[in-house]
């Protein structure tokens, strides 16, 4: 019956060409699965199918792979390439009987007894039409759903409804000599082979699909039933004198507007809207790193997706970009001031959940929705919040906010049946739609509420944003970070559940803080960001052409002879083709005279571009101390340079959320001098390391690095001499005083950096001093100047720009 499998292969190719799109599962095979495009491989397929084998073939084509029609030769043999573990599912009796795949992996593995040179890589393919969850009730949709072996006819319709969204995931391949190895007979290993390809397949077609659906019934029954709702009910019933009916309809009516009503069909319909929103208006999304989530999601993790919040672009982003992946899409956490007509439906289908600012005094509000939070845990939904619980208007990483980290953590005491697993997630984007509204916001104008005529004034202003970057960072396993942390928390489950354990709060901040820390740890370095770092480093926003592009190519050559992270995104293109590209997003200035191009910023743009520079300013807060240092001591002794780097750095730790602990970030303060001295930044000059003379080509990138350190070393200056001025005060009326100085400073000397008088900025630096012991407590509970904050204030203002420092001084001067 070969023939008539051939001819079926040639009948069916051209409409399967016109109803199928393939999408590839992972993009780069080679990279993330190591498989070897010249050596020979076997495909397994669980399905014996005609359309499954030709979208193999069109998905081989687009990665570069061995096409599955051809055989392959294996000594004086010719075999199929593709072999499959069922036949379809029969049309009356619904059987599904085996293929004779076991008999060609005995016999393959008898030939390789028989030649010791031979290897083949065997690699499991799984064929996806849609992405449809199963569902507790059936009905005509079921016809569609994708079923492990679906019949002829069933098939007909999967093809002709959902050709347009069929997915084909390859897994590593496993090496045909190694299986060899094995004990036991030919036939066994076969066997053995074919029962993990089976549970591989299943377990593929779970992290795919995702759970079964709640039905809205067994979602009031869930939550409604659970004994810590109940007791709440009860409470508001005493407190309010309500009967029972009623206390029930309101925690109903909780249910309502917090649950999602996630719909697979609007999911593929966004697909399409969003596949032609992110053409029109990015020239490309670059991702990182998905393969430690997709390894995840292969164990059958709990993922919990916690991303950086840059803009509303981020809810639409991470969700297509998981879906494209190959991983369920998640719930999302949304606050409730996006629930509004008709935004909040389509939301709320596409799997948000909305939820309050606050919860303050809601005791039943609160019971709903953790009981909402741990079903979706509990059922096995990924989910996705923000831990900054609202977008950064500056650029940079907010202070977590610990409320849905916390609930996650009680979730885990009171018992998740599955390893649960937060995945940090870095954003960026080369324009963000709504940095000129955050201007307006930092300046003091109200926030504008979201409305259907925003989403549309938005959406009609779309146009060329240049490119999105979306990395995932290093998961955090939850059972492992807690057995670190507190190593009896498995005492506290099944105790009461509304009852805090002691170590539950300081533990969620370390965790909050670790989130963020891996957000940044896997930043990517975009056109926009690193030529708005050089330009607002330079005099008057303004540099040569030349200059600016030897400065980018000496900052991406740094950061690979010593990578702040290997989780780092670096742009692949020259510092001339990063310039030429980000020029054409509009937002520098061009001119030109006798000696060539100059490229500046206006003031307008300039304070925009701060933005973009503070997604990245913490990958070069180490080279730029090091820099200013140097410039400031005009050279220093390196175990002096690197004490001093070392005193600063749980400062700049705090502030910009840096991964490294106290060890890591001396080993790494001297790989950076060691790379600095090869590129020629920094010279020997006797027993002192110096910076490079005025004449050296680095010369100019190495005093742009000190300059983009100034604002974050100047900020630090002025707490610390207001603070040595009063002697002592409350730690509001420090950050008060501060950002009224701080906002007088850029006033004066042509600041451009809305963060530097941000008080939430002030309050993080004032909260590092704590922390590190930097400042004593008075008597009646205020900041205490002492000497320890002098010595840090000196060694501070002896770094910063002469002009500022004696502005500073003279406001040291002035104390009592």
């Amino acid at each position: 019956m070969v023939w008539l499998h051939k001819l079926l292969l040639s009948l069916f190719t051209l409409p399967v060409k016109w109803l199928v799109k393939v999408n590839n599962i992972p993009t780069d095979i080679e990279k993330e699965l190591g498989i070897d495009k010249n050596k020979p491989i076997i495909y397994v397929l669980r399905t014996h199918s005609i359309t499954d084998q030709l979208v193999l073939k069109m998905s081989t084509q687009k990665v570069d792979l061995p096409s599955p029609n051809k055989t392959i030769r294996i000594g004086k043999e010719e075999h199929s390439a593709c072999v499959f573990l069922e036949q379809p599912q029969s049309l009356v009796g619904r059987t599904i009987k085996g293929t004779k795949i076991a008999a060609d992996f005995t016999h393959l593995f008898k030939l390789h007894r028989e030649d010791e040179s031979l290897d083949l890589q065997i690699v499991p393919v799984t064929i996806f039409w849609g992405r449809a969850p199963g569902r507790k009730s059936t009905g005509l949709a079921d016809l569609l759903a994708d079923k492990a072996s679906p019949s002829w006819l069933r098939k007909f319709f999967i093809v002709l409804f959902l050709g347009r969204d069929n997915f084909v995931s390859y897994s590593k391949a496993v090496s045909s000599r190694a299986m060899t190895r094995l004990p036991g007979t030919e036939a066994e290993i076969a066997h053995k082979l074919i029962r993990l390809a089976g549970t591989h397949f299943h377990r593929k077609r779970q992290a795919f699909n995702g759970p079964t659906l709640l039905e809205k019934q067994e979602l009031y029954n869930s939550i409604l039933g659970s004994s810590s709702v109940k007791n709440a009910m009860a409470e508001e019933g005493r407190l309010k004198k309500l009967p029972p009916e009623k206390t029930k309809a309101l925690a109903k009516s909780y249910i309502n507007e917090i649950a999602a009503d996630y719909r697979e069909s609007l999911i593929r319909f966004g697909d399409r809207v969003l596949t032609r929103i992110w053409n029109k208006i990015y020239d490309g999304i670059d991702v990182g790193h998905a393969d430690k989530v997709r390894a995840l999601a292969q164990k059958g993790h709990e993922i919990i997706y916690v991303p950086c919040h840059r803009s509303h672009m981020d809810y639409l982003l991470l969700t297509y970009v998981i879906y494209h992946e190959g991983l369920v899409t998640p719930h999302i956490a949304a606050g409730i001031n996006l629930n509004f007509w008709p935004v909040g439906g389509i939301f709320r289908r596409g799997g948000a959940f909305f939820l309050r600012r606050s919860f303050a005094g809601n005791k039943l509000y609160t019971a709903v929705f953790r009981e909402y939070l741990e079903l979706l845990f509990n059922k096995g939904y990924s989910v996705k919040y923000y831990a900054e619980g609202g977008r950064s208007r500056t650029g940079r990483l907010l202070p977590p906010k610990t409320g849905m980290l916390a609930m996650t953590l009680q979730a885990m005491i009171k018992g998740v049946n599955r390893p649960v697993s937060i995945v940090p997630v870095y954003i960026g984007y080369e324009h963000v739609m709504e940095v000129g509204s955050y201007l307006k916001e930092l300046k003091g104008k109200s926030k504008k509420k979201e409305s259907f005529l925003g989403v549309f004034s938005a959406v009609r202003k779309l146009k060329n944003y240049g490119h999105g970057f979306l990395n995932f960072g290093e998961p955090i396993q939850l059972n492992n970070f807690l057995d670190s942390q507190v190593p009896n928390w498995r005492e506290a489950q099944g105790t009461d559940s509304d009852k805090k354990p002691s170590w539950l709060t300081p533990t969620v901040n370390i965790l909050a803080n670790q989130v963020m820390m891996r957000i940044n740890q896997t930043a990517a370095i975009s056109g926009m960001s690193i030529c708005a770092l050089c330009l607002l480093s330079a005099k008057k926003s303004a540099m040569g052409q030349k200059e600016l592009e030897q400065a980018v190519d000496d900052y991406l050559h740094l950061l690979k002879l010593s990578p702040y992270s290997s989780l780092v995104s670096l742009p692949e293109k020259t510092g001339a083709e990063i310039v030429a590209k980000t020029l054409k997003l509009g937002k520098m200035r061009v001119t030109e005279d006798s000696f060539g191009k100059i490229i500046s910023l206006e003031r307008r743009n300039a304070v925009a571009l701060t933005y973009y520079r503070n997604n990245i300013l913490h990958l070069f807060a180490m080279p730029g101390l090091i820099a200013a240092i140097l410039f400031a001591k005009n050279g220093m002794e390196k175990t002096k340079l690197l004490d001093l780097v070392m005193r600063l750095y749980p400062l700049l730790q705090r502030e910009l959320f840096l991964y490294m602990s106290s060890e890591q970030a001396r080993e790494y303060a001297e790989s950076l001098i060691h790379s600095m001295q090869e590129m020629g930044m920094i010279v020997n000059n006797g027993k002192k390391l110096t910076h490079a003379d005025a004449t050296a080509t680095s010369f100019y990138s190495l005093w742009l690095l000190n300059r983009c350190v100034q604002e974050t070393l100047q900020r630090y200056a002025l707490v610390l001499s207001l603070l040595a001025k009063e002697n002592k005060m409350s730690r509001s009326a420090l950050e008060k005083q501060s950002a009224k100085f701080a906002e007088r400073l850029s006033s004066l000397h042509g600041i451009s950096s809305p963060e530097f008088f941000d008080k939430n900025v002030l309050a993080t630096f004032v909260n590092a001093l704590r922390e590190n012991e930097l400042l004593a407590d008075s008597d009646d509970g205020q900041l205490q100047h002492s000497p320890i904050s002098e010595k840090l204030r000196q060694d501070i203002i002896g770094l910063i720009a002469p002009e500022i420092a004696q502005r500073l001084e003279k406001l040291y001067a002035q104390q009592a």
